[in-house]
């Protein structure tokens, strides 16, 4: 394995990124609710507007944006974020959006159809845009259904997510009869991994 390049560490290169999803995030807000179309903030956006209720030394940051829309609005949605600069493209199976090329396609703006599933693998699919409540900041994909797509995903960043819910309080052992199995499995091991449990 090639040793990459490294370069000075700079306050811009590390939190600079952070700041550029946090403005992604308003401007795609602005845009679905300046056009009234339905939406929801879900992934790890949702998860550190959930967490920031509670603890925001908890919120970990998140590089991409995702937002749970119909598919019967996509064609509103692309003319709107086109009006305000985005590009609209697909990729393995995501239809996204970015600024510009500069943007990497796994930091942009990334559409969840609600009502269908993410991935044929999946048990249930992606909730209703219903599924939701508005915050002072945007409509966010509610804890039950939030919690849901984070156990039916399962990767790495995803059980992470799962475990600052738990360490926020937010959810804990009497979620585990909600789910059917494998998922309530899944969340069972999560929250009794002695790992996980937040330093005091």
């Amino acid at each position: 394995m090639a040793t990459p390049a490294l370069v000075e560490p700079t306050w811009e290169r590390m939190y600079g990124k952070v700041e550029i999803v946090r403005q992604r995030l308003e401007r795609t807000v602005r845009v679905l609710e300046g056009a009234n179309i339905p939406y929801a903030i879900a992934g790890g956006q949702a998860v550190a507007s959930w967490v920031a209720r509670v603890d925001e030394a908890l919120v970990r940051n998140t590089r991409d944006v995702d937002v749970l829309v119909r598919r019967a609005d996509l064609t509103q949605i692309v003319a709107a974020m086109a009006a305000d600069g985005f590009k609209h493209a697909e990729a393995w199976g995501v239809d996204f959006f970015i600024e510009d090329e500069t943007v990497k396609p796994a930091e942009g703006v990334h559409l969840i159809f609600a009502n269908e599933r993410i991935r044929p693998d999946y048990l249930t699919p992606a909730p209703s845009v219903s599924e939701s409540e508005a915050t002072q900041l945007f409509r966010v994909v509610n804890l039950d259904a939030l919690l849901l797509m984070k156990l039916e995903a399962h990767r790495p960043k995803d059980v992470m997510h799962i475990v600052d819910l738990m360490n926020a309080g937010l959810i804990d052992a009497s979620w585990v009869a909600k789910y059917p199995q494998p998922l309530n499995a899944r969340l069972e091991q999560i929250l009794n991994d002695p790992n996980n449990r937040q330093m005091i």
